[in-house]
């Protein structure tokens, strides 16, 4: 098949996609795995050789990352179940003091949006936004805007997030060095988020009716909220930790309820645990960089950095001493853990469908013909990485799977640029920066995080989108000043 039916078959391709997940709402697995099938076909794939192209594709992304989104889900629902997001948040609002508890909130969404996924760390932190504007008598939008961004851009960037783990596998990257860049931009990224907020909501952004009965109770109005927004002052620090529990409990469904009581975990604890994979895999890294090959010391690190076995060990003493420790028989902690995994496969099947999708754009030739293509704008790799996912992400809304598919994308054209380590980690950074950006209509979390904000769709496109696109454009901007240096 010449190149030009090549590049039209992949066009063909990826526009049915995008018609079937957003015109008839077909599951993103179900639309992936259709159109490798079809597009294969037509490429000229021999029938014989279908399965083992999809057989192949499945199996060399799942073999990577089912593991690690799969321990991740774990660490994040044992930490959820505990109550540790919920004190890690609280003692962080009572710390920070009451004049700064948006930050202290936007901290507490950087630190749980490691290990929980985007959906289930809103879930549970905005009843403590409730709580907190309740009693502050401030508009929600205040503390819930930052917090919220925060988990949303450590979602986008970061491993063991599915987006960030099937890019980085597809495109060779190591997730040692994505996280050894990553963390300092996201943090970045999460302040600035802060401060972009806090101007934002100084206007006044009119609550849905229900959003508004449920946080301040049925007498408070819109012009309240408006006249609270210019200059009632916080309460004491202790005022607002008071207040903040309320409405946690229907935030972890029913299995709670099975579990024994007991006083919620520390906070060095919690961190503790959600710090130790990651400095595990940093010192993996290290050692392979800085140790001689022969060094006992680095074939340990090695071992213990590497990501599946990081994320297990965590996993294992988040079990202990969130659970076993605190008193969970044995049969809770193994049903405690072993939620974690609906929520988690169709997730897992997604990303190993856009590895499946790139195998078909690899074995049919259509990648080198796109190689070839972009090679031809002239533009950077970061930018191609970044526009690649921005766009997917603006015309279907999901992060991981705009993630997925243009890492199969641009995936022969990486395989002939030779990029060192560092610069594999960058791309994936600036991948994730379009994963981040445009969150609008077509996204589950802007309709999640608008709902429970009482945000109007108008409003939602003014505030959330503005500061998805924002950060996402700002992450990119950051990977490019960096690339020369590293």
């Amino acid at each position: 098949m010449s190149p030009l039916m090549l590049m039209v078959t992949a066009g063909a391709g990826i526009a049915l996609l995008l018609f079937l997940v957003l015109k008839y709402k077909f599951q993103p697995f179900v639309a992936l795995m259709l159109v490798s099938i079809l597009v294969a076909l037509v490429a000229g794939v021999k029938p014989a050789d279908l399965v083992a192209t999809i057989e192949g594709g499945m199996g060399k992304t799942l073999g990577h990352i089912a593991i690690i989104i799969a321990l991740g889900a774990m660490i994040g629902r044992i930490i959820e179940l505990s109550g540790g997001a919920e004190a890690l948040a609280k003692t962080l609002i009572e710390r920070f003091g009451n004049r700064r508890t948006p930050l202290a909130l936007t901290v507490a969404g950087f630190i749980i949006g490691v290990p929980v996924f985007f959906e289930v760390g809103v879930i549970i932190l905005m009843p403590l936004a409730y709580g907190v504007a309740r009693s502050a008598r401030k508009p929600l939008l205040v503390f819930a805007l930052p917090m919220c961004a925060a988990l949303l851009t450590v979602h986008a960037f970061l491993p063991p997030h599915p987006g960030a783990v099937a890019a980085s596998s597809q495109l060779g990257a190591d997730l040692g060095r994505v996280l050894m860049f990553g963390l300092p931009l996201t943090a970045f990224l999460c302040y600035v988020g802060y401060r972009v907020a806090a101007r934002m909501t100084r206007r006044d952004y009119p609550m849905t009716d229900d959003i508004r009965a449920e946080v301040y109770g049925p007498h408070v109005t819109n012009e309240d909220l408006a006249a609270w927004n210019k200059g009632t002052e916080l309460p004491s620090a202790q005022a607002v930790a008071a207040v903040a529990h309320m409405g946690l409990e229907e935030s972890t469904g029913s299995l709670v309820a099975k579990l024994p009581p007991a006083p919620p975990p520390g906070f060095g604890l919690i961190v503790s645990l959600i710090l130790l994979p990651i400095v595990l895999i940093l010192l993996g890294t290290l050692a392979t960089s800085l140790l001689p090959l022969e060094s006992t010391l680095r074939g340990v690190l090695t071992v213990l950095g590497a990501p599946l076995v990081a994320l297990l060990l965590d996993t294992l003493l988040c079990a202990w001493l969130l659970g076993t420790r605190r008193g969970w028989s044995r049969s809770q902690v193994s049903e405690v853990i072993g939620s974690a995994l609906p929520g988690v496969a169709m997730v897992i099947l997604i990303a190993g469908a856009g590895g499946v999708f790139g195998k078909v754009l690899v074995d049919t030739g259509i990648g080198a013909v796109v190689s070839d293509m972009l090679r031809t704008t002239g533009l950077p790799v970061l930018a191609l990485g970044f526009l690649l996912t921005l766009l997917l992400r603006a015309v279907q809304g999901s992060t991981t799977v705009a993630l997925v598919t243009t890492a199969g994308i641009i995936a022969p054209l990486i395989a002939t640029l030779n990029l060192s380590p560092n610069h594999m980690a960058l791309l994936c950074l600036a991948m994730g920066g379009g994963g981040l950006a445009m969150s609008h209509i077509n996204d589950a979390g802007y309709w999640i995080f608008t709902k429970l904000a009482g945000l109007n769709v108008a409003d939602g496109l003014r505030t959330w989108t503005v500061i998805t696109t924002l950060l996402g454009t700002l992450g990119f901007c950051i990977t490019l000043l960096i690339w020369p240096f590293v």
